[in-house]
């Protein structure tokens, strides 16, 4: 009773890709470690300390400023002029 040639053929085929996957997969957390090499947490949670800060004074309402005057000004600063004042409308 011999090996079957095609048994044996998909054995050693499994084999490889098991290989390369294995191999793959190490280069891969290999370089995605060297990669943030540096980077780390933050020590607080910013947007709670950011809410914290910019929350108004009660009894007043927040301002919303029109779409088209937000567009004005980018493109006014794109084009290279001087910002605006940012003055809440009157409503």
């Amino acid at each position: 009773m011999g090996i079957n040639p095609a048994v044996a053929f998909t054995t050693l085929l499994l084999a490889l890709m098991i290989g390369a996957g294995v191999v793959s997969a190490s280069w891969g957390y290999a370089l995605g470690r060297q990669a943030l090499t540096g980077v780390r947490q933050p020590d607080s949670r910013p947007a709670s300390s950011a809410a914290a800060n910019r929350a108004t004074p009660s009894g007043q309402a927040a301002v919303l400023r029109n779409e088209q005057d937000i567009l004005n000004d980018v493109q006014t600063r794109i084009s290279g002029g001087a910002a605006p004042d940012a003055e809440p409308p009157s409503n």
